[in-house]
Protein backbone atom coordinates (compact mmCIF):
# COMPACT_ATOMS: atom_id res chain seq x y z
CA UNK A 1 0.00 0.00 0.00
CA UNK A 2 1.39 3.48 -1.15
CA UNK A 3 0.10 6.77 0.54
CA UNK A 4 -1.09 7.96 -3.12
CA UNK A 5 -2.80 11.29 -2.90
CA UNK A 6 -6.27 10.73 -4.59
CA UNK A 7 -7.39 13.76 -7.39
CA UNK A 8 -8.27 16.42 -5.73
CA UNK A 9 -7.29 15.77 -2.51
CA UNK A 10 -4.68 18.30 -2.27
CA UNK A 11 -6.73 21.16 -3.35
CA UNK A 12 -9.53 20.09 -1.10
CA UNK A 13 -7.29 20.31 2.28
CA UNK A 14 -5.51 23.54 1.10
CA UNK A 15 -9.18 25.32 0.60
CA UNK A 16 -10.19 24.20 3.84
CA UNK A 17 -6.72 25.06 5.31
CA UNK A 18 -6.98 28.85 3.80
CA UNK A 19 -10.71 28.96 5.72
CA UNK A 20 -9.67 27.72 9.01
CA UNK A 21 -6.60 29.87 9.13
CA UNK A 22 -8.56 33.15 8.07
CA UNK A 23 -11.58 32.44 9.99
CA UNK A 24 -9.69 30.91 12.98
CA UNK A 25 -12.64 29.10 14.54
CA UNK A 26 -13.21 28.15 18.33
CA UNK A 27 -14.99 25.09 16.98
CA UNK A 28 -13.01 23.79 14.30
CA UNK A 29 -14.93 20.46 14.47
CA UNK A 30 -18.46 22.54 13.35
CA UNK A 31 -17.01 24.62 11.09
CA UNK A 32 -15.35 21.78 8.91
CA UNK A 33 -18.93 20.51 9.21
CA UNK A 34 -20.14 23.87 7.67
CA UNK A 35 -17.62 23.87 5.53
CA UNK A 36 -17.94 20.50 3.74
CA UNK A 37 -21.85 20.72 3.57
CA UNK A 38 -21.51 24.25 1.69
CA UNK A 39 -19.21 22.73 -0.25
CA UNK A 40 -21.23 19.69 -1.09
CA UNK A 41 -23.99 21.44 -1.45
CA UNK A 42 -22.08 23.80 -3.79
CA UNK A 43 -21.11 21.03 -6.22
CA UNK A 44 -24.80 19.46 -6.73
CA UNK A 45 -25.65 22.86 -7.38
CA UNK A 46 -23.13 23.47 -10.00
CA UNK A 47 -20.13 21.20 -11.31
CA UNK A 48 -18.10 23.85 -12.62
CA UNK A 49 -16.25 25.74 -10.00
CA UNK A 50 -18.07 28.32 -7.73
CA UNK A 51 -17.48 30.43 -4.75
CA UNK A 52 -18.58 29.45 -1.66
CA UNK A 53 -18.65 31.32 2.11
CA UNK A 54 -18.33 30.10 4.98
CA UNK A 55 -17.99 31.90 8.23
CA UNK A 56 -17.92 34.94 6.80
CA UNK A 57 -14.94 34.24 4.02
CA UNK A 58 -15.18 33.40 0.21
CA UNK A 59 -13.11 31.25 -1.63
CA UNK A 60 -13.34 28.96 -4.38
CA UNK A 61 -14.84 25.32 -3.95
CA UNK A 62 -12.66 22.41 -5.53
CA UNK A 63 -14.57 19.05 -6.14
CA UNK A 64 -14.08 16.65 -3.53
CA UNK A 65 -12.13 13.22 -3.65
CA UNK A 66 -13.76 10.16 -4.28
CA UNK A 67 -12.29 8.54 -1.21
CA UNK A 68 -11.59 10.53 1.11
CA UNK A 69 -8.11 9.91 3.04
CA UNK A 70 -7.66 10.04 6.96
CA UNK A 71 -4.60 11.90 8.26
CA UNK A 72 -2.95 13.04 11.30
CA UNK A 73 -1.86 16.55 12.06
CA UNK A 74 -1.51 19.06 14.34
CA UNK A 75 -4.08 20.69 16.58
CA UNK A 76 -2.35 23.89 17.06
CA UNK A 77 -2.57 25.63 13.31
CA UNK A 78 -1.98 23.15 10.04
CA UNK A 79 0.15 24.59 7.65
CA UNK A 80 -1.61 26.97 5.38
CA UNK A 81 -1.78 26.22 1.33
CA UNK A 82 -0.83 28.99 -1.16
CA UNK A 83 -3.22 31.10 -3.31
CA UNK A 84 -5.35 28.39 -5.46
CA UNK A 85 -6.29 31.24 -7.91
CA UNK A 86 -2.75 31.67 -8.63
CA UNK A 87 -1.93 30.92 -12.73
CA UNK A 88 -0.14 27.95 -13.05
CA UNK A 89 -0.40 24.39 -12.07
CA UNK A 90 1.11 23.14 -8.73
CA UNK A 91 4.19 21.28 -8.96
CA UNK A 92 5.13 18.47 -7.23
CA UNK A 93 8.37 17.78 -4.96
CA UNK A 94 11.01 17.22 -7.73
CA UNK A 95 13.32 15.03 -5.57
CA UNK A 96 10.59 13.04 -3.01
CA UNK A 97 8.87 9.40 -4.61
CA UNK A 98 5.80 8.48 -2.70
CA UNK A 99 6.31 7.03 0.49
CA UNK A 100 5.13 2.83 0.70
CA UNK A 101 5.18 2.20 4.39
CA UNK A 102 4.99 -1.64 3.31
CA UNK A 103 8.58 -1.49 2.06
CA UNK A 104 10.03 0.15 4.47
CA UNK A 105 10.76 -2.55 7.02
CA UNK A 106 14.89 -1.62 7.72
CA UNK A 107 16.17 2.00 7.96
CA UNK A 108 19.19 3.24 9.69
CA UNK A 109 18.10 5.44 12.64
CA UNK A 110 19.43 8.72 12.91
CA UNK A 111 20.40 9.96 16.43
CA UNK A 112 21.62 14.08 16.85
CA UNK A 113 23.32 14.19 20.28
CA UNK A 114 21.62 16.55 23.17
CA UNK A 115 22.23 17.13 26.81
CA UNK A 116 19.48 16.18 29.45
CA UNK A 117 18.76 19.68 29.07
CA UNK A 118 18.13 19.69 25.35
CA UNK A 119 16.15 16.17 25.74
CA UNK A 120 14.07 17.84 28.85
CA UNK A 121 13.30 21.51 26.95
CA UNK A 122 12.21 19.16 23.28
CA UNK A 123 10.13 16.80 25.02
CA UNK A 124 8.00 19.64 26.98
CA UNK A 125 7.90 21.07 22.97
CA UNK A 126 6.32 17.66 21.55
CA UNK A 127 4.45 16.97 24.08
CA UNK A 128 1.16 18.44 23.27
CA UNK A 129 1.47 17.86 19.27
CA UNK A 130 -1.24 15.90 17.98
CA UNK A 131 0.93 13.92 15.01
CA UNK A 132 3.33 12.47 18.29
CA UNK A 133 0.46 11.78 20.77
CA UNK A 134 -0.10 7.57 19.37
CA UNK A 135 3.38 6.69 19.17
CA UNK A 136 4.58 4.38 21.74
CA UNK A 137 7.30 4.96 24.13
CA UNK A 138 9.93 3.29 21.97
CA UNK A 139 8.86 5.33 18.40
CA UNK A 140 8.72 8.64 20.78
CA UNK A 141 12.25 8.12 21.65
CA UNK A 142 13.27 7.63 18.26
CA UNK A 143 11.51 11.46 17.42
CA UNK A 144 13.62 12.85 20.29
CA UNK A 145 17.06 11.33 19.43
CA UNK A 146 16.04 12.51 15.57
CA UNK A 147 15.04 15.43 16.06
CA UNK A 148 17.88 18.80 15.83
CA UNK A 149 17.25 22.22 17.36
CA UNK A 150 17.73 25.35 15.16
CA UNK A 151 18.14 28.59 16.89
CA UNK A 152 16.35 31.90 14.56
CA UNK A 153 16.49 35.36 14.96
CA UNK A 154 14.06 38.08 13.74
CA UNK A 155 13.61 37.82 10.04
CA UNK A 156 14.45 34.61 9.47
CA UNK A 157 13.17 32.55 6.64
CA UNK A 158 12.26 29.07 8.27
CA UNK A 159 10.77 27.90 4.97
CA UNK A 160 9.73 29.35 1.80
CA UNK A 161 6.74 28.91 0.11
CA UNK A 162 6.85 26.86 -3.16
CA UNK A 163 11.00 25.01 -2.15
CA UNK A 164 10.61 21.46 -1.84
CA UNK A 165 9.77 20.23 2.06
CA UNK A 166 13.22 19.56 3.90
CA UNK A 167 12.26 19.32 7.15
CA UNK A 168 9.33 19.00 9.96
CA UNK A 169 9.23 21.97 12.55
CA UNK A 170 8.31 21.99 16.26
CA UNK A 171 8.33 25.33 17.90
CA UNK A 172 9.67 26.00 21.15
CA UNK A 173 9.78 29.72 21.55
CA UNK A 174 9.37 32.90 19.46
CA UNK A 175 6.52 34.13 17.13
CA UNK A 176 6.58 33.27 13.69
CA UNK A 177 4.21 34.66 10.91
CA UNK A 178 2.62 32.73 8.00
CA UNK A 179 2.43 34.20 4.81
CA UNK A 180 1.14 33.41 1.48
CA UNK A 181 1.90 35.10 -1.81
CA UNK A 182 3.27 37.74 0.33
CA UNK A 183 0.26 38.30 2.84
CA UNK A 184 0.22 37.47 6.50
CA UNK A 185 -2.63 35.35 7.03
CA UNK A 186 -1.77 33.93 10.53
CA UNK A 187 1.04 33.12 13.27
CA UNK A 188 2.40 30.97 15.54
CA UNK A 189 3.05 32.19 19.08
CA UNK A 190 5.90 30.08 21.33
CA UNK A 191 3.96 27.02 20.37
CA UNK A 192 2.91 24.40 16.97
CA UNK A 193 4.48 22.93 14.45
CA UNK A 194 4.39 23.38 10.87
CA UNK A 195 5.77 21.93 7.54
CA UNK A 196 4.00 18.55 7.79
CA UNK A 197 1.62 18.90 4.46
CA UNK A 198 4.60 18.99 2.20
CA UNK A 199 6.03 15.97 3.36
CA UNK A 200 3.23 14.32 3.51
CA UNK A 201 1.66 15.02 0.56
CA UNK A 202 4.89 15.83 -1.69
CA UNK A 203 4.05 19.37 -2.39
CA UNK A 204 5.83 21.82 -2.77
CA UNK A 205 5.90 24.48 0.58
CA UNK A 206 2.42 25.45 0.92
CA UNK A 207 3.30 29.14 2.76
CA UNK A 208 6.56 31.27 3.95
CA UNK A 209 7.68 31.00 7.75
CA UNK A 210 9.47 33.93 8.84
CA UNK A 211 10.23 34.34 12.47
CA UNK A 212 9.05 37.78 14.15
CA UNK A 213 11.80 37.74 17.14
CA UNK A 214 14.54 35.46 18.41
CA UNK A 215 13.20 31.51 18.76
CA UNK A 216 14.40 28.11 19.27
CA UNK A 217 12.82 25.39 16.72
CA UNK A 218 13.14 21.56 16.82
CA UNK A 219 13.51 20.01 13.18
CA UNK A 220 13.03 16.61 12.10
CA UNK A 221 14.08 15.71 8.39
CA UNK A 222 11.92 14.33 5.42
CA UNK A 223 12.98 10.84 5.50
CA UNK A 224 12.97 10.46 9.24
CA UNK A 225 9.21 11.94 9.50
CA UNK A 226 7.73 9.61 7.09
CA UNK A 227 9.15 6.81 8.56
CA UNK A 228 8.46 7.35 12.02
CA UNK A 229 4.74 9.55 11.65
CA UNK A 230 3.52 8.16 8.54
CA UNK A 231 4.93 4.49 8.94
CA UNK A 232 2.74 4.45 12.78
CA UNK A 233 -0.34 6.00 11.21
CA UNK A 234 -0.55 3.25 8.63
CA UNK A 235 0.37 0.45 11.44
CA UNK A 236 -2.02 2.07 13.39
CA UNK A 237 -4.98 2.04 10.99
CA UNK A 238 -4.34 -1.64 10.08
CA UNK A 239 -4.80 -2.92 13.94
CA UNK A 240 -7.60 -0.79 14.98
CA UNK A 241 -9.24 -2.01 11.34
CA UNK A 242 -8.12 -5.57 12.22
CA UNK A 243 -9.93 -5.17 16.10
CA UNK A 244 -12.64 -3.36 14.59
CA UNK A 245 -13.34 -6.45 12.33
CA UNK A 246 -13.95 -8.51 15.25
CA UNK A 247 -15.89 -6.55 17.62
CA UNK A 248 -19.61 -8.05 16.30
CA UNK A 249 -21.43 -4.23 17.37
CA UNK A 250 -19.14 -2.55 14.78
CA UNK A 251 -20.26 -4.90 11.66
CA UNK A 252 -23.22 -2.79 11.43
CA UNK A 253 -21.19 0.07 10.62
CA UNK A 254 -20.32 0.34 6.73
CA UNK A 255 -16.38 0.74 5.05
CA UNK A 256 -16.12 4.61 5.48
CA UNK A 257 -18.06 4.68 9.17
CA UNK A 258 -15.75 1.91 10.42
CA UNK A 259 -12.26 3.57 8.80
CA UNK A 260 -13.20 6.57 10.55
CA UNK A 261 -13.47 5.00 14.21
CA UNK A 262 -10.04 3.30 13.42
CA UNK A 263 -8.79 6.82 12.89
CA UNK A 264 -10.47 8.46 15.97
CA UNK A 265 -9.10 5.18 18.35
CA UNK A 266 -5.78 5.88 20.63
CA UNK A 267 -4.07 3.33 22.63
CA UNK A 268 -3.47 3.34 26.26
CA UNK A 269 -1.77 0.35 28.31
CA UNK A 270 -2.44 -0.70 31.58
CA UNK A 271 -0.79 -2.44 34.19
CA UNK A 272 -1.79 -5.66 35.90
CA UNK A 273 -4.91 -4.99 38.78
CA UNK A 274 -4.76 -1.40 37.78
CA UNK A 275 -8.18 0.60 37.36
CA UNK A 276 -9.47 1.21 33.82
CA UNK A 277 -12.96 2.77 34.64
CA UNK A 278 -14.15 3.17 38.38
CA UNK A 279 -17.86 2.71 39.47
CA UNK A 280 -19.53 6.28 40.31
CA UNK A 281 -17.49 8.20 37.76
CA UNK A 282 -18.36 10.45 35.19
CA UNK A 283 -17.48 9.06 31.60
CA UNK A 284 -15.49 10.75 28.89
CA UNK A 285 -14.56 7.58 26.81
CA UNK A 286 -15.20 3.67 25.93
CA UNK A 287 -12.98 1.17 25.65
CA UNK A 288 -12.14 -1.94 23.12
CA UNK A 289 -9.43 -4.30 24.56
CA UNK A 290 -6.27 -4.87 21.76
CA UNK A 291 -4.69 -7.41 23.99
CA UNK A 292 -5.23 -8.84 27.50
CA UNK A 293 -8.13 -8.86 29.51
CA UNK A 294 -10.71 -7.21 31.61
CA UNK A 295 -12.91 -7.71 34.72
CA UNK A 296 -15.89 -5.93 35.69
CA UNK A 297 -16.96 -5.30 39.40
CA UNK A 298 -20.19 -3.85 40.88
CA UNK A 299 -20.81 -2.61 44.45
CA UNK A 300 -23.90 -1.62 46.06
CA UNK A 301 -22.88 2.00 47.21
CA UNK A 302 -26.18 2.30 49.16
CA UNK A 303 -24.94 -0.56 51.22
CA UNK A 304 -21.57 0.79 53.06
CA UNK A 305 -20.09 -2.36 54.21
CA UNK A 306 -21.40 -4.76 50.76
CA UNK A 307 -18.16 -5.88 48.65
CA UNK A 308 -17.14 -5.73 45.36
CA UNK A 309 -18.78 -8.19 42.59
CA UNK A 310 -17.40 -9.45 39.86
CA UNK A 311 -20.27 -9.80 37.15
CA UNK A 312 -17.93 -10.04 33.60
CA UNK A 313 -14.68 -10.85 32.05
CA UNK A 314 -13.16 -9.05 28.74
CA UNK A 315 -10.48 -10.32 26.28
CA UNK A 316 -9.35 -9.47 23.01
CA UNK A 317 -12.26 -8.32 20.84
CA UNK A 318 -14.58 -7.32 24.16
CA UNK A 319 -15.67 -3.66 24.93
CA UNK A 320 -17.05 -1.89 27.80
CA UNK A 321 -17.67 1.22 29.00
CA UNK A 322 -20.22 2.48 26.51
CA UNK A 323 -23.17 2.11 29.38
CA UNK A 324 -22.10 5.26 30.83
CA UNK A 325 -22.07 7.15 27.41
CA UNK A 326 -25.28 6.03 25.95
CA UNK A 327 -27.72 6.68 29.29
CA UNK A 328 -25.66 9.81 29.92
CA UNK A 329 -25.10 8.56 33.62
CA UNK A 330 -21.83 7.85 36.38
CA UNK A 331 -20.46 4.68 35.29
CA UNK A 332 -22.47 1.55 36.94
CA UNK A 333 -19.34 -0.55 37.36
CA UNK A 334 -15.38 -0.77 37.74
CA UNK A 335 -13.39 -2.52 35.25
CA UNK A 336 -9.71 -4.28 35.97
CA UNK A 337 -6.69 -4.96 34.33
CA UNK A 338 -5.87 -8.94 34.38
CA UNK A 339 -2.31 -8.71 33.67
CA UNK A 340 -0.46 -6.18 31.28
CA UNK A 341 -3.78 -4.93 28.92
CA UNK A 342 -3.81 -2.47 26.07
CA UNK A 343 -7.13 -0.85 24.92
CA UNK A 344 -7.97 1.30 22.05
CA UNK A 345 -9.89 4.25 23.88
CA UNK A 346 -12.45 6.52 22.24
CA UNK A 347 -13.81 9.63 23.65
CA UNK A 348 -17.28 10.86 23.76
CA UNK A 349 -17.35 12.95 21.13
CA UNK A 350 -16.00 10.92 18.94
CA UNK A 351 -18.56 8.24 20.25
CA UNK A 352 -21.45 10.72 20.02
CA UNK A 353 -20.59 11.51 16.31
CA UNK A 354 -19.21 8.16 14.84
CA UNK A 355 -21.31 5.21 16.58
CA UNK A 356 -24.58 5.99 16.13
CA UNK A 357 -25.54 3.17 14.15
CA UNK A 358 -24.67 1.24 16.90
CA UNK A 359 -26.73 2.87 19.61
CA UNK A 360 -29.70 0.55 19.54
CA UNK A 361 -27.40 -2.26 19.62
CA UNK A 362 -25.91 -0.84 22.61
CA UNK A 363 -29.09 -0.31 24.14
CA UNK A 364 -29.97 -3.70 24.11
CA UNK A 365 -27.34 -4.67 26.41
CA UNK A 366 -28.43 -2.11 28.76
CA UNK A 367 -31.48 -5.43 29.37
CA UNK A 368 -28.49 -7.75 29.32
CA UNK A 369 -26.69 -5.80 32.44
CA UNK A 370 -29.84 -5.25 34.15
CA UNK A 371 -30.46 -9.19 33.94
CA UNK A 372 -26.87 -9.69 35.43
CA UNK A 373 -27.63 -7.15 38.38
CA UNK A 374 -30.61 -9.17 39.65
CA UNK A 375 -29.38 -12.18 39.68
CA UNK A 376 -26.03 -10.42 41.62
CA UNK A 377 -28.19 -8.39 44.13
CA UNK A 378 -32.11 -9.61 43.83
CA UNK A 379 -34.76 -9.03 41.77
CA UNK A 380 -34.87 -5.30 42.76
CA UNK A 381 -31.60 -4.29 41.75
CA UNK A 382 -31.17 -1.93 38.71
CA UNK A 383 -28.44 -0.33 37.68
CA UNK A 384 -29.48 3.06 38.97
CA UNK A 385 -29.81 1.21 42.59
CA UNK A 386 -25.67 0.65 42.20
CA UNK A 387 -25.24 4.64 42.85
Amino acid sequence: MSFEIPTGLTDLLQDFTVAVLKERPSDLTQFAADYFLKLNENKNNDTSVKNVRVGGVRFAASPPPEEPMQTDSDDEEPEPPPNLNARGPRRGSIFAPPYNPENDDEYEKIVHPKSDEQRQRLAEAVKHILLFRSLEQEQMQEVLDAMFEKKVVEGDHVIDQGADGDNFYVIESGFFDIIVNGNTVGKYENKGSFGELALMYNQPRAATIVATTEGSLWAMDRETFRRIVLKNAYNKRKMYENLIDNVPMLKTLDAYERMNVADALVTKSFDDGEVIIKQGDEADCMYFIEDGEVRVTVKNQKDPESKEVEVKRYDKGGYFGELALVTHKPRAATAYSVGKTKCAVLDVQAFERLLGPCMDIMKRNIDQYEEQLIQVFGDKASISDLR
